[in-house]
């Protein structure tokens, strides 16, 4: 605290240390004649005025730039056609000098708003990346900038502002520039701070969401910033194909030796999956791809290319997806995951079916995980335990037969015309099935194999089966089979026509195209374990895929139609890469 000042009568007490009691304090008296404190203020000379001036200025050179300003007496809007009237109002209440001493400091001062006009040091320089437009003016503009001069070359640490090799002296000016400039590289400025750019003319097409489906079972699922794609219902209806054609000749035979492939963008760049793809499908008939995986949501994507918006998607609960693929009529999708039922979307009306369990048949079939359809359409064939392939009508959902076979089914796959199916166990023993007569019609050995993964039909004329040591067997019915196929052990055995050892992981996708001129084998166990093999040469393609082709843990892959040569990859990091086979 600060002591006051007291007159010489005054007594100070102070406490002496160790003592309490006020005999023990201390006496101090002001000496005489200092009873009073002079504070008459010392007139200051010539010489401290003018420094007074010169460093804080005088009141009448004040109000004069007030006048010549134009705020004399208050602060209108520069321009405003009140002003003089306010000037000319507080002279009157005021009085002649006495309008700056009636103010308070608060309002002597204003917020200078700019002109208007951009500053060039606001704008940076035609290189760099970001320009900024500031339409203020600055606060302060130091006017030694210009006067100073800095080296860029001699300090190590000024070399990465230099435009050129030559580039030395700089002025303040510029040197805070190039600083600036260099500080939005390493820090760019954030895409919440940008100011978002006019929306077009043309205003994005709303998607088309829950169109009549059942809400206990169904969740559309629709982000509105993305790019829309024409909805679902227009597009299903309208008669316009695939418009994206080849530029092969239809028919034409590719070349053995080189694989002429491009890469599209990414079938699922926008709304990408949540999880990894476990199933994919092309619509027989609309430029549409189906996509789906363990975060229970079947997407569609209108393909074009280019693109790829989300057509829309269906978020089936608690249900995650193993298999998914549109019915050959292209009107409904067929989603099942390891659970004792499966559903079916109708496109057209919107409405979900839920098919729980097949009569009579429960405890052969614990899940519905998966399945097939035929080409045809008329047929479903679901996998089971204890050997057993359940066979339903693909249009009713009614049991029609039961394929039973020795061992544990591994895979199934159909004929080209929907006839029959060739089922394999893991032992490597391998059924052919047909379907109108409900009875099996041969039964065959894979040559060397052992822990059959997955089977393929292609077309009337090959079969492959992929094993758990990452061999690929390829067969012609024509060549290995010879008029038909007998007993196991006997001489009636086929021997493939061509043994594939390109890949030492379990092979988990055997995929031949619509034309039946290549085909796909792949493996999830290795990261980019996938080749392409010509027909009817059996020649693995060696330019493709190189060590730059980004397609990760192979999981799943498509085939679009004839004519447009697109086949998509999905893996397990969720995306669906698109590529198109030119020639």
């Amino acid at each position: 605290m600060a002591k006051k000042s007291r007159s010489a009568t005054t007594v100070l007490d102070r406490p002496v240390p160790g003592n309490s009691n006020t005999e023990g304090k201390t006496k101090i008296k002001k000496a005489p004649g200092q009873d009073k404190e002079d504070r008459t203020p010392i007139a200051p000379d010539a010489d401290e005025l003018e420094l007074e001036r010169l460093i804080f200025g005088d009141l009448s050179g004040f109000k004069e730039s007030l006048k010549q300003s134009g705020y004399e007496g208050g602060f209108p809007a520069a321009g405003s056609e009140d002003e003089l009237d306010v000037e000319k109002r507080e002279e009157k209440e005021s009085g002649p000098g006495e309008d700056l001493a009636t103010l308070n400091d608060d309002e002597l001062f204003y917020t200078d708003a700019g002109s208007g006009e951009v500053n060039p040091a606001h704008v940076l320089h035609e290189d760099s990346e970001l320009v900024v437009d500031n339409s203020h003016a600055p606060v302060w503009v130091d006017s030694d900038d210009e006067r100073l001069t800095i080296s860029l070359a001699s300090y190590s640490q000024r070399r990465k502002l230099r435009d050129t090799e030559v580039d030395d002296v700089v002025s303040g000016t510029e040197y805070s520039r190039r600083l600036r400039r260099q500080f939005e590289r390493v820090y760019p400025i954030p895409d919440w701070a940008i100011p978002p750019k006019e929306e077009p003319e043309r205003k994005r097409q709303r998607r088309d969401s829950d169109s009549g489906s059942e809400s206990s079972g169904s969740e559309m699922d629709m982000d509105e910033d993305q790019v829309s794609a024409p909805p679902l219902s227009v597009l299903l209806q309208s008669n316009q194909g695939w418009s994206r054609t080849n530029d092969r000749k239809s028919g034409a035979k590719l070349r053995p030796e080189v694989l002429d492939i491009a890469r599209l963008i990414d079938a699922n760049k926008t709304g990408g999956s949540m999880s990894g793809i476990n199933a994919l499908s092309f619509h027989p008939s609309h430029p549409l791809l189906l996509s789906s995986g363990l975060d229970s949501t079947i997407r569609l994507h209108h393909i074009d290319g280019k693109v790829n918006p989300p057509a829309t998607s269906l978020h089936l609960r608690r249900t995650p997806i193993n298999t998914a693929l549109f019915h050959p009529d292209g009107k409904r999708v067929f989603a099942a995951g390891r659970r004792r039922y499966f559903h079916i979307w109708d496109l057209e009306s919107g409405s979900i079916e839920k098919v729980t369990r097949i009569y009579g048949h429960q405890e052969e079939q614990k899940s519905m995980e998966n399945f097939k359809l035929s080409p045809d359409g008329k047929w479903m064939g679901i996998l089971g335990s204890k050997g057993a392939v359940n066979i339903l009508d693909a249009h009713t959902s009614q049991w029609v037969a039961t394929a039973k076979v020795d061992g544990k089914v591994q895979d199934i796959s159909w004929y080209h015309d929907g006839s029959g199916l060739t089922i394999a166990n893991k032992g490597g023993e391998l059924w052919e099935y047909n379907v109108s007569r409900r009875s099996f019609t041969g039964r065959w050995r894979d040559e060397g194999g052992f822990a059959t993964t997955v089977i393929a039909n292609g077309g009337s004329r090959w079969v492959a089966v992929g094993s758990q040591s990452g061999i690929v067997n390829i067969y012609s019915r024509k060549i290995s089979f010879g008029t038909g196929v007998g007993a196991i052990g006997t001489a009636m055995d086929p021997k493939p026509v061509k043994t594939l050892e390109q890949l030492v992981t379990a092979i988990s996708v055997l995929s031949f195209s619509p034309d039946y001129q290549i085909l796909c084998i792949a493996s999830r166990g290795k990261k980019d374990a996938l080749r392409m093999v010509h027909l009817p040469s059996c020649t693995v393609y060696k330019n493709w895929p190189t060590s730059k082709t980004p397609l990760g843990k192979v999981t799943t892959v498509a085939w679009a139609g004839k004519d447009t040569g697109m086949v998509a990859v999905g893996n397990e990091a969720g995306s669906v890469r698109l590529f198109e086979i030119k020639g």
